[in-house]
């Protein structure tokens, strides 16, 4: 039977329970639950944004429960409108089996394989005939669809919406039919869909899934969600030095979110941490033990360690200060030109002192030497700057 403690393991980080007292009770049931959370395979590699989903999943498994990892195959095709002003083109079928091939290998970096059941929405979707999918779209309204807010916002301003986006959070949420979830996770913005997996559960005469919604994950630059087409994101199959270096480039306010979203430490260990900083130590070397976990997680300490070294001469043992000034940037089109960010920081006077200054050598981004003067960087991105041995400025591109 499970403890008060589980509850309160169970709530790190989460964002809303749908119902906290059903939840309750059902912990207490002597049978594991069925703990569902479901993935479209929309691009080949997964990031940390994901991992906070996946993370919750690793904890119900470390108390007993069953875990199901939903790879939504079919979904995928349909495209997921959540959040989206415009229709959003369907991905092939090819791309979404290449795709799901590859998460299947990620996922087991988190998730203990032999307690985990990865299932895909196909198999049940791909055997409804066109009376079948009929009759799970009587069960919902066109009022209801309407009532999730991109649908209304695009339904007000005369947007068009086709039909099939109203066949996403059905389907959806008739996956937890076919599975017979006990708990389903999403992140906030699957709320909707989530609460259509619980009514369907009702219609379908099966005890409604209790819902548990995780925050999104900001990105590099502690401002937008974590994604990859902001290039504000780090990839779980990054190498080492990579990985180390974005988690360091990361602000020191946003540092606590990711421990509290990323780390596995007790929550009473990260306030410790906390309390350690506004008594003096330095939230750099408070930093390194968030990239240690994080790179040993999904590489090995011994990758960790070495990253952490390699940063560290990067940063000529101790070079790097442990203050410097934040700028935030403008950018045109989604980039700004190497010259214009050295300038726009303070780092040059002119894009023509940028301009001999990077063919000096005299110029690094995160440690790492650059000579390529059309260099751009990306809007959404955050990067540690240095022009000689003094001049540093941690600059993020908007």
């Amino acid at each position: 039977m499970a403890s008060y403690d589980d509850l309160v393991q169970l709530k790190r980080g989460a964002e809303e329970i749908l119902v906290e007292n059903e939840l309750a009770e059902r912990l207490k049931q002597d049978r594991p639950l069925r703990v569902k959370a479901g993935f479209d395979p929309t691009a080949p590699d997964l990031h940390l944004g994901h991992t906070v989903l996946i993370n919750k999943l690793r904890q119900f498994q470390d108390l007993g429960h069953e875990v199901m990892f939903l790879i939504g195959d079919f979904t995928g095709m349909i495209g997921d409108p959540t959040g989206k002003n415009v229709t959003r083109i369907p991905l092939t079928r090819e791309d979404v089996i290449q795709n799901a091939m590859t998460y299947e290998h990620q996922i087991y970096k988190i998730l203990d394989p032999e307690k985990t059941t990865v299932l895909f929405n196909s198999q049940w979707m791909g055997e409804m005939n066109a009376a079948d999918l009929i009759q799970v779209a009587a069960k919902h309204t066109v009022a209801r669809m309407l009532e999730r807010d991109d649908f209304s916002k695009r339904y007000t301003s005369k947007q068009p919406i086709a039909i099939h986006e109203f066949l996403y959070p059905l389907i959806q949420g008739y996956d937890s039919v076919a599975m017979k979830a006990d708990v389903e996770l999403g992140g906030t913005d699957q709320k909707f869909n989530l609460l259509v997996g619980r009514e369907l559960q009702k219609h379908y005469g099966q005890k409604p899934q209790v819902i548990l919604t995780m925050p999104i994950l900001e990105g590099l630059d502690g401002v937008q969600k974590m994604s990859k087409s902001l290039n504000n994101y780090i990839g779980i199959n990054e190498p080492p030095d990579e990985m180390f270096g974005k988690l360091m480039s990361i602000s020191d306010d946003l540092m606590w979110r990711y421990f509290e979203l990323l780390s596995f430490r007790p929550m009473q260990e990260i306030e410790q941490l906390k309390q350690d900083v506004a008594q003096g130590a330095n939230p750099r070397d408070i930093k390194f033990q968030l990239g240690q976990e994080i790179v040993a997680r999904f590489h090995d300490r011994a990758a960790a360690e070495a990253a952490e070294a390699h940063f560290v001469a990067r940063f000529q043992k101790g070079a790097m200060p442990d203050e410097m000034p934040e700028v935030a940037l403008d950018s045109k089109d989604g980039i700004l030109g190497i010259a214009s960010v050295l300038k726009g920081a303070n780092l040059t006077g002119s894009t023509s002192e940028a301009f001999r200054m990077i063919k000096q050598g005299a110029v690094r981004i995160d440690g790492e030497r650059i000579t390529d003067r059309d260099l751009t960087i990306g809007a959404g991105s955050t990067h540690v700057l240095q022009v000689g041995k003094r001049r540093f400025a941690r600059v993020t591109v908007n």
